[in-house]
């Protein structure tokens, strides 16, 4: 193949991304076309004098995912085969170990792990540092490459070395399973209801609903309170946050997004009806309480539907966009900000509880580590200026020590309190009845 066709090759294989761009940039005398000349070029040269004979297409997905992570720690590429996972991934049903990482000073780092699945039953938690998977290093791997070792057949296993705080690394070696993801999760605590929300997958608007019938059915019509459990929530699918949202308001704004131009600018309501009937509400959210869970949140704190107990939320406050290119796979690209109902940003911030309640002194200090949103690189600042929170100290006013818990709810003290509150035994300074 000579200079002419491989610079056309490359021209082409980029033009399926980049010509919307490149229509804009002409219209702004951008010079566009140049800069994709100088990227053949650069393309040419590897394919060419390369000490090994490279993969075109490996290498043009390596370039684009590399320009848009560059942007955030949420904007890439996916190629065709990621794109298929991400689309399994999102019906709540998928192949692995079960659990949401990110990319951590060149190492992958435990988000949360999700109810129920090989990596909560092997004990891992918020703010682990996978540093090897099957002794290999996973330093200079992509979060993309990362995960597709992660991944692997059902029932084969896979050996993590793990390094968690200033202990020694360990290792642990989990099977994979095939995830099946159920959302919702409830329990009935005497006349208090309990609803645990894993993840926003397509299916958690219809499985809250139908954990809602099964508690007021268990009450006998008779529900006291209702504890919304988000902790350890990594978010999901957008429409389905603001359906679940709008189960427990009969009006008012769930969330608005705003974007680059404000043609595109958008606001949800509640459409519907509350489902619980006004009962009181405490919604439990911590650190790894993030993105789709945050809305809820903050929609059901905004309009003073809910208390808000807990610790500081992660404090993702962006919405990305999945655009397919067909043949290419497809863009995920962060296109606006999400805000609450009062106006205000969450990212780089999180939602600070209407009651801070920590787990014990060792606990809040564990809590206090843990990556949240302004922890990864390139995260985009609060538009409103505000700075990135700290968490509470225990021994500061306002913050509720917990550490014991009767036996009705197994040892959880931050759910133990959410109970108390709602019996009316319980008011913890800095919060009021909902």
């Amino acid at each position: 193949m000579n200079m002419r066709r491989i610079r056309l090759a490359a021209l082409l294989a980029v033009a399926l991304f980049a010509a919307p761009l490149l229509v804009r940039a002409a219209n702004e005398g951008a010079n566009a076309y140049k800069e994709l000349g100088l990227f053949g070029d650069v393309l040419q040269l590897v394919q060419s004098d390369y000490v090994e004979p490279v993969d075109t297409d490996k290498l043009i997905a390596a370039a684009l995912n590399g320009m848009l992570t560059s942007l955030d720690p949420h904007s890439s590429y996916l190629d065709p085969k990621s794109y298929q996972e991400m689309q399994v991934e999102t019906k709540g049903e998928f192949g692995g170990l079960g659990m949401e990482v990110t990319l951590k000073d060149g190492l992958v780092q435990v988000v949360s792990p999700i109810d129920d699945t090989p990596a909560s039953r092997a004990g891992l938690q918020a703010g682990d540092l996978i540093i090897a998977i099957d002794g290999k290093s996973v330093m200079g791997l992509t979060l993309s490459e990362a995960v597709e070792r992660l991944r692997g057949p059902r029932n084969s296993s896979v050996k993590l070395t793990i390094r968690r705080g200033g202990a020694e690394p360990y290792e642990v070696t989990l099977t994979r399973e095939v995830i099946k993801v159920h959302p919702a999760h409830a329990q009935l605590y005497g006349n208090i209801g309990y609803l645990r929300i894993a993840i926003f997958s397509e299916r958690a608007d219809k499985e809250v609903r139908t954990a809602l019938d099964s508690l007021r059915h268990q009450a006998g019509g008779r529900l006291q309170g209702l504890v919304l459990d988000l902790r350890d929530d990594p978010g999901g699918l957008l429409e389905q946050s603001i359906a679940v949202a709008g189960d427990f308001l009969d009006s008012g704004q769930i969330v608005s997004t705003r974007g680059r131009r404000a043609q595109d600018d958008q606001q949800f309501k509640a459409q519907g009806e509350d489902l619980t009937k006004g009962v009181p509400m405490v919604v439990l959210i911590n650190g790894g309480t993030a993105s789709a869970s945050e809305i809820v949140a903050g929609a059901l704190r905004d309009n003073h539907r809910a208390v808000v107990m807990g610790v500081r939320s992660f404090g993702k406050g962006t919405v990305q966009t999945i655009i397919p290119i067909p043949g290419h796979g497809a863009v995920r690209l962060t296109t606006a900000r999400y805000y609450t109902p009062s106006g205000h940003s969450i990212q780089d911030v999180g939602i600070e509880p209407d009651i801070v309640v920590h787990v014990g002194k060792a606990d809040a200090a564990k809590e206090a580590k843990r990556v949240r949103e302004h922890d990864l690189p390139r995260a985009l600042k609060n538009p409103d200026g505000a700075p990135a929170r700290i968490d509470k100290e225990p021994s500061e006013s306002g913050t509720v020590m917990a550490e014991s818990a009767s036996s009705s709810s197994a040892g959880d003290v931050q759910l133990e309190r959410a109970l108390d509150y709602l019996r009316g035994t319980s008011t913890p300074k800095g919060g009021a009845r909902p």
